[in-house]
């Protein structure tokens, strides 16, 4: 078991978290572009210029919150490869856990933030690549089962696209845009099942 980390945050620590966790509810309350770096200092408590020190943007702190939320998803126990279960079962988890973070409070909240305030511009985009880039669960699962030929995948990074594709369509996006309710355990485990019978369907050996 690994030992827990008892080592006290500093104080610069603290302050830190302090103005993302600021960050966090008055861009949800006021949005990002009504909030003003003097009102993320006020609801952290520190100065401004403690502010600029950890985070010269606006642009920055919603980037770090979209990047501690993807770690986070990264960090959780899920599903590893194994060569002698059934590979259905298998793959229905990691997509079921995929949707549940999707679709998680969070998750949506961050995305919207991300979305709304910097879609279009090009420091985003290369900032969001990185993230999206990371390896997941999924993808070394993908990895696993192909080098086990239990695939016939090619192209993991792009048979990957394509599950993430599937997943995503059906339950990320209508939340991005509101125009769809989250799914209850039932929805998402029979939208897990789906993707699975599709995706196998086309790479199972």
């Amino acid at each position: 078991m690994k030992p827990m980390n008892t080592e006290k945050p500093t104080r610069s620590q603290l302050k830190r978290a302090a103005i993302i966790e600021a960050a966090r509810t008055t861009f949800k309350e006021l949005g990002v572009a009504a909030t003003s770096m003097d009102k993320l200092a006020e609801v952290a408590g520190v100065s401004k210029r403690t502010v600029y020190n950890h985070f010269a943007t606006k642009e920055a702190l919603v980037m770090t919150l979209m990047t501690d939320l993807w770690e986070q998803a990264l960090s959780q126990p899920t599903v590893v490869y194994h060569p002698h279960q059934p590979l259905d079962a298998q793959l229905q988890q990691l997509v079921r856990d995929d949707i549940n973070y999707l679709q998680s409070k969070e998750h949506i909240e961050v995305s919207r933030m991300v979305i709304g305030h910097l879609f279009y511009t090009t420091e985003m985009q290369q900032e969001l690549q990185k993230v999206i880039k990371a390896e997941n669960a999924i993808l070394r699962w993908i990895k696993a089962a192909t080098h086990d030929e239990k695939l016939t995948v090619t192209d993991v990074e792009q048979a990957q696209t394509e599950l993430q594709s599937l997943i995503k369509g059906q339950c990320f996006w209508p939340l991005i845009f509101q125009v769809e309710e989250p799914l209850n355990d039932t929805q998402k485990q029979q939208i897990a099942n789906n993707i699975t019978t599709m995706f196998l369907c086309r790479y199972k050996i």
